[in-house]
């Protein structure tokens, strides 16, 4: 097994209104097959052991599910691997002596609560704007019987794996929410049920997502090169289409 020293800059923020700064640590003994967030953990021990305040970090699931693990790795949301969501990046991605700089996604509609983690609750509120989908309750018919042909079930699974993490807000120079927003609003507005509120559930995420201070989409495709899922940007064109036929 071989072990690796690692330098790391970390952004430390005590809260929104405290300024922030890189602090450097130097962490030894670090394994290949740590996970990225496991070598936090043993980063995390040791300050504890020297009476220093850990390293602030969300996480919940390590599974690449979740999308808690938000952070910016060298300038890049996630890290260098494509497809791959921070928790599942390893460390045998990196070489030894290896600096790497680690901080929070920058966007105003993502506060800085403290170190690395951020508050999406703007992405929550978006989500909460689209409303419902409307069923006859009592008498709802068997899921199968309601005829949905395969590629159109396929394209709305792809949009509906979207995690929230946050990272296409991370990557886009404008920091827009258009990628997230529009895979939210493709894979309802795809399928049969998301029909009946399709116009009214359209127009009020978008205006949502104004609302909450992210950029506008300027087609950089940056969202789509470190979403750690692979949601395409024609989710982004499906909303800009969905959105003007609704408000004409």
């Amino acid at each position: 097994m071989s072990l690796m020293t690692i330098n790391l800059k970390v952004w430390r923020q005590k809260n929104t209104e405290t300024p922030g700064k890189f602090e450097d640590y130097k962490l030894d003994g670090v394994s290949e097959h740590m996970s990225f967030l496991e070598m936090l953990d043993v980063l995390n021990e040791n300050l504890i052991k020297e009476g220093k305040d850990p390293v602030e970090f969300d996480y919940d699931c390590r599974e690449g599910i979740c999308g808690s693990c938000n952070m910016v790795i060298n300038g890049r949301a996630h890290g260098p691997k494509h497809k791959t969501a921070a928790c599942q990046l390893h460390m045998r991605t990196y070489n030894d002596g290896d600096t790497i700089v680690i901080e929070p996604p920058r966007a105003a509609a993502f506060p800085i609560i403290k170190d690395l983690v951020v508050d999406r609750s703007a992405f929550d509120r978006i989500i909460e704007a689209g409303g419902y989908i409307s069923v006859k309750t009592g008498a709802a018919p068997e899921a199968n019987l309601i005829p949905v042909p395969q590629d159109t079930s396929n394209e709305a699974f792809d949009y509906a794996t979207c995690i929230g993490c946050g990272g296409c807000v991370a990557a886009c120079p404008n920091s827009s929410a258009a990628l997230f927003t529009g895979a939210k609003i493709a894979h309802l507005n795809s399928l049969p049920q998301g029909q009946p509120e399709r116009d009214k559930r359209t127009v009020a995420m978008v205006d949502q997502m104004a609302k909450e201070g992210f950029g506008d989409c300027s087609n950089y495709a940056e969202c789509e090169a470190v979403c750690p899922v692979g949601i395409s940007i024609s989710s982004i064109a499906a909303m800009r289409r969905d959105y003007i036929k609704a408000i004409f």
